[in-house]
């Protein structure tokens, strides 16, 4: 059987962790398996990587071992292996990571059927993931560039230049052998070797797709990594740069002609990647910054494309100013968000791009202004839902501050004038990234937010950070979803880690809630065990109130409204209904109001709601800015696995659970507690039993009895008071 594929893995002082990469590779594949070979090869290892390299060799015909008599680094251990591939496609893998379970053998048989297409791929880039020292994983963080993509199908780079946005390190990408070595070029020495293959080979392959499918694990912040290294090699970058665009003079050069758009590309994302390593503390030791930084212009000077555009804004002056080489003028940039006025007096050729990126960084450098101003202790800064509007526990604490420390003013941060428009009258706000708005978040004693505030808001000594949340939580939180990359999706847990360590109290809901926050969100903070204040309002609902939000959704007597509000599934986009509501509205008859709310992510809706003149009525209320109406007008509540469902047991009416795919769902984002096992009543999963339990009226009392008493302790209508008395100076 011909081989596939050919696995090359560069060996060299990794004996910790090369058991475990080679057994992800064989001992993960049928024995009998011949479709594939690894060649192995040991950059003179100085300590026992070739002894274990031979055994297993010993134990398996599809290893072969390469003994180097000399170093040659990692690009020089691949370049030795090529000659020896038998394979369709080349694989080089690194020896300090590994592959996930069933790997090998999905991706020969993916290459399989290329083999078999009249035009195969050149190239085949596949998902992989992010693994920590602490066991921790984070999901492609470049994934939503590819899926849904060109690539996916087949395309060119031109035809996908955002590609050009992801990693361009080499184990990711799987190559067609004869395209490989018919282009022509090699791999560098030193550091950033395979950058001198990757991007020639994105560039001329005539066929490139993605594979979503996770085929490696990456080893994040192992010791000796480049990208945590401080080195003088980091300057190696340079020669693979010339190598690139080499390739791209070569009057011969193989494939596709390279469009002047894309080396456009390339060339900008050669100058960000050499600032983004010389802008990294501890990469470039101090005595060869300078030299980096010359390097960096005359980059500029050799491979600037004609008809170059520098990028807009503040950007835009940095690459002006690099390329120039003015290396001070670049730091006081850096620091400050302008220009020393000196430099600009004489920096005739940047000056219309210094006074772009002035006016560009005009709200970073009044920022910086504002926050040389004392703290206004008498000031609080409030937002809801990444600024969305006045809702939610903060805007609880908002109206009880107003009551108890009225010497605290407090001002709303909302994300434009249509939000601005729709606020309580009178309402104090701000708008984002006006001056007012830099003003506030500079000198504010309190910030409040049931989410981050954006971290280029710098919490200043002395602030108080009161972080709310939005929430009790039934699914998993925080640092407890990197054991799910599906629901991670990209999540940075170092900025979460950067949050988190800004916040002084975290507002809790209830002892289920405090337990699983300390270790989702590990803080110095206070946990403020208070219970949510944005249920006080349902705790001390009184009968007028319940009727008044029947009257204002036009509810009439003896109707039953049910509140039918699904959550947000990670991976899945937009509203995708489980439940035919149509269908329900049927079967329910025209006694029923169904009330149907999307997560507040999904832009999309529930589409045509009409069903008939015997079917209950449907009202789409998801553009209602406040739930709580919503919960006391509703007689019953219909969700998944929504943290509504806490909130709605505050009132003590019935809720019914429709979980059809529970089993995907904990799966996927992980779950603190069993629902089936302790739900808050009844639970179906098909349209038969969801209707079976409407139409019954409260089926399970005693499940939501034991639900509201592990839930809802602290519920007694005085969270939001217990909040502000520990945090503002009350009067009295």
């Amino acid at each position: 059987m011909p081989v596939l594929l050919s696995i090359v893995l560069p060996v060299h002082g990794v004996e910790r962790y090369l058991p475990r990469c080679l057994d992800s590779i064989l001992e993960a594949t049928p024995a009998g398996e011949s479709r594939f070979e690894v060649i192995a090869v040991d950059d003179r290892s100085p300590d026992r990587c070739g002894e274990i390299l031979d055994e297993y060799a010993a134990r398996d015909r599809r290893l072969r071992v390469l003994h180097l008599t000399e170093n040659q680094g990692l690009g020089g251990a691949r370049t030795a292996a090529l000659p020896e591939v038998r394979g369709e496609y080349i694989w080089f893998v690194d020896s300090d990571d590994w592959l996930p379970d069933g790997t090998v053998s999905a991706l020969v048989d993916e290459l399989a059927q290329e083999s078999k297409r009249d035009r195969p791929t050149d190239v085949l880039l596949t998902d992989f993931v992010h693994a920590y020292p602490d066991g921790g994983t984070e999901p492609n963080p470049w994934r939503h560039v590819l899926v849904g993509s060109p690539l996916v199908e087949g395309a060119t780079a031109a035809e996908h230049p955002a590609l050009f946005q992801t990693v361009m390190s080499v184990w990711n990408k799987v190559f067609r052998r004869e395209f490989l070595l018919g282009l022509g070029v090699s791999f560098g020495r030193g550091f950033y070797e395979d950058i001198s293959v990757t991007y020639p080979a994105l560039l001329a392959a005539e066929r490139l797709r993605y594979l979503d499918r996770p085929c490696y694990f990456y080893r994040r912040g192992r010791a000796g990594a480049i990208t945590s290294t401080a080195s003088p090699k980091h300057a190696d970058a340079f020669a693979q740069y010339d190598a690139i665009f080499a390739f791209l003079d070569r009057p011969d050069r193989p494939g596709r002609p390279v469009p002047e758009s894309l080396r456009t590309l390339v060339f900008d994302r050669t100058v960000r990647q050499a600032l983004n390593v010389y802008d990294t503390p501890g990469l470039v030791p101090a005595d060869r910054r300078k030299d980096f930084f010359r390097r960096i212009s005359e980059h500029f000077a050799r491979h600037r494309p004609a008809g170059y555009r520098f990028p807009g804004g503040v950007r835009g002056v940095q690459y002006r100013l690099a390329a120039r080489g003015a290396r001070v003028a670049y730091a006081e940039l850096r620091r400050t968000g302008r220009l020393p006025r000196e430099l600009k007096r004489g920096a005739r050729a940047v000056a219309p791009a210094v006074k772009k990126g002035v006016r560009s960084s005009a709200r970073f450098t009044a920022y910086n202004a504002f926050r040389r101003l004392p703290l206004d202790e008498h000031l609080a800064v409030y937002a809801a839902y990444w600024h969305r509007g006045y809702a939610c526990s903060p805007a609880a604490i908002y109206e009880k501050a107003k009551e108890l420390a009225p010497d605290v003013r407090g001002v709303w941060v909302v994300e434009n004038r249509a939000r601005a428009a729709a606020l309580p009258a009178g309402l104090p706000y701000v708008i984002v990234n006006t001056p007012a708005y830099l003003k506030a978040m500079a000198t504010a004693k309190y910030f409040v937010n049931n989410v981050n505030f954006p971290r280029t808001m710098v919490k200043r000594p002395g602030t108080v950070h009161v972080q709310t949340q939005h929430g009790t939580p039934l699914k998993a939180m925080g640092m407890d979803l990197k054991d799910h990359p599906v629901a991670a999706d990209g999540m940075d847990f170092d900025l979460l880690q950067e949050a988190v360590d800004r916040w002084d109290f975290l507002v809790s809901s209830n002892p289920h809630t405090s337990e699983h926050f300390a270790r989702a969100f590990p803080g110095r903070y206070e946990m403020l065990d208070t219970g949510y204040p944005r249920n006080d309002r349902l705790a001390n609902a009184g009968p007028a109130e319940v009727a008044a939000m029947r009257e204002r959704f036009g509810l009439a007597a003896g109707r039953t409204a049910v509140l039918y509000a699904p959550t947000h599934r990670e991976g899945q986009g937009g509203y995708v209904p489980l439940l035919d509501v149509r269908e329900l509205a049927r079967r329910l008859g025209p006694g029923f109001t169904l009330l149907v709310r999307t997560h507040y992510f999904h832009t999309g809706g529930p589409g045509d709601l009409a069903a008939g003149e015997d079917a209950a009525e449907i009202v789409d209320v998801s553009a209602h800015p406040t739930v709580e109406d919503l919960y006391l007008a509703a007689d019953v509540l219909v969700t998944d696995y929504s943290s509504m469902m806490f909130d709605y047991a505050v009132l003590d009416r019935p809720v019914v659970v429709f979980a059809p795919d529970w089993e995907e769902y904990r799966r996927n984002r992980g779950v603190y507690f069993d629902l089936f096992a302790e739900p808050p009543g009844a639970v179906t999963v098909d349209a038969d039993g969801l209707a079976a339990a409407l139409l019954a009226g409260d089926p399970e009392p005693e499940a939501r009895a034991k639900f509201r008493e592990r839930f809802c302790p602290w519920d007694d209508g005085g969270a939001a008071e217990r909040v502000v008395r520990r945090v503002f100076p009350v009067r009295g």
